[in-house]
């Protein structure tokens, strides 16, 4: 059997319906599956030659999940008060919100709703930006812009200025939820 596959060096083999083989199918559809989006089925085809007679036969299946949109986008950082006048001023133009998470590297919760909240910018591509801000790595100043007092905060941003934020210290689940829905009434 040939398949034609995204990596060139996969090798697929026809099955039979001998034990080993069999077993090796198993093992194998199973680590297709996770690593590929590959899959084997089992196909059984009857035949009536006197008596019935099961011939069994492996079929490759191919799925694939949507390519063309990314599973997660890196949140870009903001380390100075003119970068972040810099972003503001390019969403304004674009007229498009934008999510900035206040985090400090000591805090578990921040670096916990990191990767998700990059999920979510897969989720809102093109529609909303995401940045982070290390309150430990940046001048007091923008500390202060962003008017923040506790961590984790995130805050949408719209128009130049702030609307509304979710201070994260419940948890992640509930976190993304919430910013999930003031993206959504804003974009």
């Amino acid at each position: 059997m040939a398949a034609l596959a995204s990596n060139p060096q996969m090798l697929t083999r026809q099955g039979h319906s001998n034990y080993k083989k069999e077993q090796f199918w198993r093992k194998e559809s199973l680590n297709l599956e996770k690593k590929c989006g590959f899959c084997c089925v089992k196909v059984y085809n009857y035949e009536k030659l006197g008596r019935s007679q099961v011939e069994k036969e492996w079929r490759l299946k191919a799925f694939w999940s949507n390519v063309s949109q990314p599973e997660t986008i890196e949140m870009v950082p903001i380390n100075d008060v003119d970068e972040l006048e810099a972003v503001l001023s390019d969403a304004r133009n674009l007229s498009q919100p934008i999510i900035i998470e206040w985090m400090a590297s000591w805090c578990r919760k921040c670096i916990y709703l990191k990767p998700k909240l990059e999920k979510l910018a897969a989720e809102y591509n093109n529609r909303t930006k995401f940045y982070y801000v290390d309150v430990n790595k940046v001048p007091q100043t923008l500390v202060k812009r962003g008017n923040i007092s506790k961590m984790p905060t995130i805050q949408l941003w719209k128009e130049g200025e702030m609307q509304e934020e979710v201070i994260g210290g419940h948890k992640g689940w509930l976190v993304i939820e919430e910013v999930r829905e003031l993206i959504n009434k804003y974009v």
